[in-house]
């Protein structure tokens, strides 16, 4: 069983399937595909072609300077980019805070934000997750206070991908103590260079510092930086979570992956083993009823029950075979895709025996994927809001 699209469908994939092979890099393409780790050069490299190409920003509108694409070019775009060997678009700006800032926000800061972050000129951390509120985040503890022109913001935020590269904060605080959690969260947008502002990397288990902390002691922020409503920033960060999870998913990054898997096997001499061969097998059938589940969620006739619920159901379902797929890829590399001290390698004459490119970032990749069934909301946590939804439907 295979999936069909329409003949302008098919058109449109030819089409960017042609501009990631005239427009990515070898070298760029090399690294993603080894899963090395990619700086944000490399990914303003990609980003560049894109937006010369007018594609940087697939979800946005064509009245925000997005392709006006319906969601199955969005999903023909995500998938075919990544396949050929194309870093992803990371979502913080261009996923996330664009649909809310194209939504709620306020002429002035459209026309002062969204340019910016279509020509990656500016960078945007997500200051959502705190100590004691990662899934909950109704329980964040960061307050801004009213003083004048601007809000007075004190707190602690974890988790937050990739602030060392990020200019400014999107995040939620907390602006009236007296009210209910869900009703006393403000959507605020912050400076990164503003004074009392502080980060901290933290080391993750691949060895990598993506994540940190930001520390925010008495930072001003002016009030015009305040995302549509006083206290109605629960509603604007549900919104934008709906975004980020149906993307966490990743099937292209699962297609990705697996392709991966088998080019690796042949090269360990497993082409052909009966046992590797069915669990690949078993991969490309999941993946498969994956992909499915999300094309009906893009269908223009479907009528769901509960239609907020399906991006938890792609994000569980997503994020759990992507892990085991790295799994895979872990357990066909064997002893040769265990992290090693080069130096330590090296004969008396000073060379390195050799060692297949395609084995060093393995062990890191694998360790990496283990964070993917817990940001955007764990994967229990998704379940519970999977079964509520279902019961009460």
């Amino acid at each position: 069983m295979r999936l069909e699209f329409s003949a302008e469908d098919e058109a449109f994939r030819a089409e960017v399937r042609q501009f990631v092979k005239q427009n990515l890099s070898p070298k760029l393409k090399r690294k993603a595909e080894l899963g090395l780790r990619l700086e944000r050069a490399d990914y303003v490299e990609w980003y560049t072609r894109l937006y010369e190409r007018g594609w940087i920003t697939p979800s946005w509108p064509k009245e925000a300077g997005g392709p006006g694409w319906t969601p199955l070019q969005r999903y023909i775009f995500d998938e075919e980019t990544l396949v050929g060997g194309a870093p992803r678009i990371i979502a913080s700006g261009i996923n996330m805070l664009g649909p809310v800032l194209h939504a709620f926000g306020t002429p002035e800061q459209k026309e002062r934000y969204l340019p910016a972050i279509r020509r990656s000129e500016t960078w945007w951390a997500q200051g959502f997750s705190e100590p004691g509120a990662g899934s909950d985040l109704a329980s964040v503890r960061t307050t801004a206070v009213r003083d004048g022109d601007h809000f007075v913001v004190n707190g602690h935020k974890v988790w937050t991908s990739y602030a060392h590269w990020c200019e400014m904060m999107f995040a939620l605080v907390r602006t009236d103590p007296n009210a209910k959690p869900q009703e006393s969260i403000s959507f605020l947008l912050i400076d990164m260079k503003s004074p009392g502002v502080e980060l901290r990397p933290i080391r993750m288990l691949e060895g990598g510092t993506d994540l940190n902390e930001v520390y925010l002691d008495n930072v001003r922020v002016p009030v015009e930086n305040l995302v549509g409503e006083m206290n109605k920033g629960w509603s604007y960060g549900k919104y934008l979570l709906g975004h980020e999870r149906t993307g966490i998913a990743g099937i292209g990054s699962c297609k990705q992956q697996l392709a991966r898997v088998k080019a690796l096997g042949k090269q360990q001499g497993l082409t052909g083993d009966p046992l590797f061969e069915a669990r690949v097998s078993r991969f490309d059938v999941e993946l498969m009823a994956l992909e499915f589940t999300g094309l009906r969620m893009l269908s223009a006739n479907q009528q769901s029950r509960v239609p907020a619920v399906e991006a938890s159901m792609l994000k569980v379902r997503g994020t759990e075979l992507r892990q085991a797929i790295y799994a895979l890829l872990a357990e066909v590399a064997g002893p040769d895709g265990i992290p090693f001290d080069e130096a330590a390698l090296l004969d008396q004459a000073g060379h390195e025996p050799p060692s297949p490119e395609e084995l060093v970032a393995v062990a890191a990749n694998y360790f990496d994927a283990r964070k993917l069934s817990i940001y955007g909301g764990t994967n229990e946590v998704q379940r519970n809001l999977i079964s509520r939804a279902f019961f009460n439907a």
